[in-house]
This record gives structure tokens, C-alpha cells and sequence, in this order.
């Protein structure tokens, strides 16, 4: 059972930055096509974080030519290339679904400047 933990703790990723639900993120992912690989940044809005550990999750959310897209990724995983926050939402839930039926401005949320 050691050797799983400690096993789990070489995995998790050190320079993960502070984030949290309502922040925008850009996410910096490592895509394989055939043989090359490229860098993609799928941007938008964290409105979900599961879990803990090795197999903490995170659901981030856009609006890309009026249609809704999100994407759920492993923190720790080895396709996740960097992590920016490019601004700090002010939310007082830990789920962000609600954005789902929002359309517009009504979608944004408030900027905390802490």
C-alpha cells in the first residue's frame, strides 16, 4: 500500500498555479497527431473541481461561435502542459453549472481583485 502511495506522489505535478471554481483558465494541452505532437489552449471558465490527489479533475467551460463547450481534465496528468489563470472570478458556489443556461453577459462572472 506504500509503494502505491508513494508511487502517486511522483506523479502529482509541483507547478500547478492557485486556481479555483469561476476563474478563467487557460489550459495549454499536449495534442498527438500520427506522429507530431502540438500544443492547444482551450480557454475559458473552471465551473467544476473533483475529486483529490492523483485523480483531482477539473471542468472548464467556453462559448466558441455560440455554442457551449466544455472540457473536463486530469490536473495531474501528463497532457495538461501549464496551467495560466488570466483572471479571478468572485463566485459564492462551488459548482458553476448554472452557466450552462446562460447566454450573453449573464454567463460571465463577477472579477475578484484579491
Amino acid at each position: 500500500m506504500d509503494y502505491v502511495k508513494q508511487l502517486s506522489e511522483q506523479q502529482l505535478k509541483q507547478e500547478i498555479p492557485q486556481f479555483s471554481i469561476g476563474d478563467t483558465v487557460k489550459v495549454h494541452v499536449l495534442i498527438k497527431e500520427g506522429t507530431r505532437e502540438r500544443i492547444q489552449v482551450f480557454e475559458g471558465i473552471v465551473i467544476a473541481r473533483k475529486n483529490g490527489g492523483i485523480s483531482e479533475t477539473f471542468t472548464v467551460r467556453r462559448v466558441t461561435y455560440g455554442v457551449g463547450v466544455e472540457r473536463t481534465f486530469l490536473l495531474h496528468s501528463p497532457k495538461v502542459a501549464k496551467i495560466e489563470v488570466t483572471r479571478k472570478g468572485k463566485v459564492r458556489r462551488s459548482k458553476l453549472y448554472y452557466l450552462r443556461d446562460r447566454v450573453g453577459k449573464a454567463a460571465k462572472t463577477k472579477q475578484s481583485f484579491k
